[in-house]
């Protein structure tokens, strides 16, 4: 794994993280109906962990070298809030997946550290996902 390629990699996370903390506003802001305050309380929550996030990949890509993005990834469009309880769980179980494989690119470029936080990083957004898909269980259509 070559520094440049990780960097690259770590910086479209952190471009997935900045989508994650402009999701999360928009749809606490979006959310509708008699559920709406738990919504609104859920999807906050949750940005306090991505900012977390977005902050170590910025260092991390600092600390390699690199410029950290500040170019967030496209929000989903969702015009209710099923439709964004579907974007959030899309979105966290991406998240899985990129940090996932970016744990296997750490270990081979060798920073065990960075690989350890990354499997941090998974089991959070894990568990958002898990969070999301029992709030979803019983959503009417």
């Amino acid at each position: 794994m070559e520094k440049q390629t990780l960097i690259d990699h770590l910086n479209a996370d952190l471009a997935g993280e900045l989508s994650a903390i402009i999701q999360y506003l928009t749809y606490a802001a979006k959310a509708t109906g008699p559920f709406r305050p738990q919504l609104a309380a859920f999807f906050l929550t949750e940005v306090a962990d991505e900012q977390l996030h977005a902050q170590f990949l910025a260092n991390k890509i600092v600390a390699l070298g690199g410029e950290p993005t500040t170019t967030p990834r496209a929000v989903a469009t969702a015009n209710s809030n099923r439709e964004m309880l579907e974007a959030v769980l899309n979105a966290e179980r991406k998240a899985v997946a990129d940090y996932t494989q970016r744990a296997r690119e750490a270990e081979e470029y060798g920073d065990k550290g960075l690989a350890i936080q990354l499997e941090d990083m998974i089991r959070d957004e894990s568990g958002h996902s898990e969070e999301t898909e029992r709030i979803l269980r019983d959503w009417p259509l």
